[in-house]
């Protein structure tokens, strides 16, 4: 029982971290309908910026996420005034292909530039467990999952209190009529992806701090995709259910599975999810199923 209950508590520590990443995904395509695979890459790169700014240049560890925040704001608009901005109207697989191909390219500079670079960050938290009732709760992953539910907390009430929050889903709704009720529709996107770019700061700097960073950090995309499906790609609610329960679904799967059948369980077991949430409801637990009229 309490191995147990040591890999339920760690699989919902993991999941806070996993739905702040997952709403990196979600208030884009929510905003804009652009499905981002190259969120692993903007993790990566918000990351290196921290590292960067930390080892390189001497700051302490808020500088360091300010400065990266800011470097990924004038990422975000770079990629949407020269990249997104020219293919308003085309097909989606033109989009897709576009976020794989800005993957690739992060890749290829992270590779370029950052190569010298300690990916390690740490953060000012006592080492050793807390432990409870012989319970061993990892305490970085506790403070980490602490930070992860205060930012999604933050960028919940933004969406759903705020002004911009209110434009922002009236885009989701129906871009045309919030261009004509006077909402600029080009700003808005623009500051979506902003936000998407602090977010992969916040997120990437805990998720090295707990998993280690570098490079490896570009594949936590594939640990991202099964809980937006399950959740709804249009669905902040359900994306926070699903990270709780991929969570922890891969840590019961990796605690009791990985012994005997060998690693990757955990991954196997979310795809296995993934594909049966397919089968019984495409749209997601919480998401909208596009209804056109023939």
């Amino acid at each position: 029982m309490p191995f147990f209950l040591s890999l339920l508590i760690e699989g919902a520590l993991a999941g806070a971290l996993y739905a702040l990443v997952a709403l990196a995904f979600v208030i884009v395509y929510k905003a804009s309908r652009v499905i981002n695979f190259a969120l692993g890459e903007w993790l990566m790169l918000a990351a290196l910026l921290v590292a960067t700014a930390i080892h390189a240049l001497g700051l302490d560890l808020v500088a360091a996420i300010t400065t990266a925040c800011a470097g990924m704001f004038v990422f975000a608009l770079l990629f949407n005034t020269l990249v997104l901005r020219h293919l308003i109207g085309r097909p989606v697989i033109s989009l897709l292909m576009v976020t794989l191909g800005a993957g690739v390219f992060i890749r290829g500079v992270v590779q370029l530039t950052f190569s010298g670079v300690p990916a390690g960050i740490s953060l000012p938290i006592a080492a050793g467990p807390l432990i409870v009732n012989d319970l061993r709760v990892p305490t970085e992953k506790l403070v980490a999952a602490v930070i992860a539910a205060i930012s999604i907390t933050l960028l919940a009430w933004f969406h759903q209190r705020s002004r911009t929050g209110v434009a922002l889903r009236a885009m989701a709704d129906d871009q045309q009529v919030a261009m004509a009720m006077g909402i600029n529709v080009h700003r808005h996107l623009l500051i979506v992806w902003c936000i998407a770019g602090a977010v992969c700061v916040v997120a990437g700097t805990l998720w090295t701090f707990i998993m280690g960073g570098g490079l490896g950090l570009g594949l936590v995309g594939l640990k991202v995709f099964p809980i937006v499906i399950i959740g709804g790609l249009d669905s902040i609610p359900g994306t926070i259910i699903a990270a709780i329960f991929v969570g922890v679904l891969e840590s019961l799967a990796t605690g009791y599975l990985d012994p005997h059948l060998g690693g990757g369980c955990g991954l196997l077991a979310a795809y296995i999810a993934l594909i049966a949430m397919l089968f019984v409801r495409p749209a997601g637990l919480f998401g909208r199923a596009q209804v056109q009229r023939i």
